[in-house]
């Protein structure tokens, strides 16, 4: 299974570009990730993940995603290699979006969850006011 979940700010603007062979949309982007744990006294770290849109997802990506926003990407790993002018062999490694989602609170101007591109995951009437979240007082476990 191959299945990648991030949630991120850009660290710059989707640069977009076509296909040589059929002028399919291709939007590319990083995210800044936060690690999750830091040792004591450590600054918050963060790791830059590249992101490859393609389609209407990319298009969506281009339109709407801006530098500093706070996205989340559901997609898969891919490594791609290729021969750079000098003959030396390069390697990359990237995630390939299938779901973009806004993550920025309804408070910061942004859409939040309920605003999302691509996969079938989308609540019903993509409202999310009828969901509350327990305080975890409450859990039966």
């Amino acid at each position: 299974m191959n299945k990648v979940i991030l949630m991120g700010r850009l660290t710059r603007d989707p640069e977009v570009r076509y296909t040589q062979t059929n002028n399919t949309l291709v939007a590319s982007f990083s995210l800044a990730v936060n690690r999750r744990f830091t040792r004591e006294g450590d600054a918050q770290t963060a790791d830059f993940i590249n992101i490859v849109a393609w389609g209407k997802t990319g298009e969506f990506c281009s339109k709407y995603f801006k530098k500093g926003q706070q996205v989340g990407i559901i997609g898969r790993i891919q490594t791609r290699t290729w021969e750079d002018q000098q003959g030396q062999k390069r390697y990359v490694t990237e995630v390939i979006a299938e779901e973009t989602y806004f993550a920025d609170s309804k408070r910061d101007g942004s859409a939040g969850f309920d605003n999302t591109f691509g996969g079938d995951s989308q609540m019903p009437g993509g409202d999310t006011s009828d969901f509350e979240v327990s305080s975890g007082d409450d859990l039966p476990f």
